[in-house]
């Protein structure tokens, strides 16, 4: 039987990060891939490609959730960005209406092209309403720092703090990413589960961010949870295809490059 996953976020035109990303992780790592849309983001050319943010209807998202939920068993689900206190009211209404092996959680905290304090109460719901349900929450340095009260993350000791922090607000297990954030020629992942640290480290591929990365990371974890892998090993898969991504990014005529999904074999 072919496995499933289930993805609730947001889409990007570009195809370079959200919900296309994930689907396309999913097809990559032998998952068939099942998706609810709660927002639609458009980078603006004509605007120093600055987002354009629109967020889908409650009530749509309801219906999107209540159509998946009834054609499949669904029981592993990744949370991408959610953008708006009431996106995120329905999707913790509705993942409350079933049982699930498993919720990864990539915490978008900040959604660009909302304005600072719709940004900050969107925050603050995540953190309430869905980080608790999280078997992993997949944060990188900026998202971290804000979970973990911390003002700096710079070595893998703080990426190691840190993960201690936010895994006291609920969550299973928790990955920060360093990811080309912290000094040093390696990208370092870190992971915690209460009482053991795992650390996973790969030579960086150049110095800037690719887009898609944080998506693509999540996204596998995802489909190995949905697989049967356990965490520590669905980490290393997912440390493996998105450095395969990186290492064969696409360009394109916007001014930042996108992870490829189909790299790894």
């Amino acid at each position: 039987m072919v496995p499933l996953a289930y993805v609730i976020a947001g889409s990007e035109a570009t195809g370079g990060a959200g919900i296309q990303v994930d689907l396309k992780t999913f097809q990559q790592l032998g998952v068939y891939g099942v998706g609810t849309l709660t927002c639609i983001v458009s980078f603006d050319p004509k605007n120093d490609w600055g987002h354009r943010f629109v967020p889908v209807a409650p009530e749509v998202i309801a219906d999107q959730f209540e159509a998946a939920t009834s054609c499949y068993d669904l029981d592993v689900v990744k949370i991408g960005m959610l953008g708006t206190p009431a996106t995120i009211d329905v999707v913790a209404r509705s993942l409350a209406s079933q049982p699930w092996r498993h919720v990864v959680l990539d915490p978008v905290l900040i959604c660009k092209g909302q304005e600072p304090g719709a940004a900050l109460d969107t925050d603050t719901a995540l953190r309430e309403q869905i980080l608790p349900l999280a078997t992993v929450i997949t944060p990188n340095v900026f998202e971290a720092k804000t979970l973990a009260g911390m003002e700096s993350i710079t070595t893998v000791a703080d990426l190691e703090e840190a993960a201690r922090r936010i895994y006291e607000l609920g969550p299973r297990y928790v990955v920060v990413k360093g990811g080309v954030e912290l000094e040093g020629p390696d990208a370092v992942d870190v992971l915690f589960d209460g009482e053991e640290v795992t650390v996973y480290s790969t030579p960086k591929i150049g110095q800037e961010r690719v887009s898609g990365a944080g998506c693509t990371f999540a996204a596998a974890i995802t489909a190995e949870l949905a697989k049967g892998t356990d965490v520590p090993e669905a980490v290393a898969v997912a440390k493996q295809l998105v450095t395969a991504g990186i290492t064969e990014r696409v360009s394109s005529h916007a001014p930042f490059d996108t992870v490829w999904q189909g790299a790894a074999v």
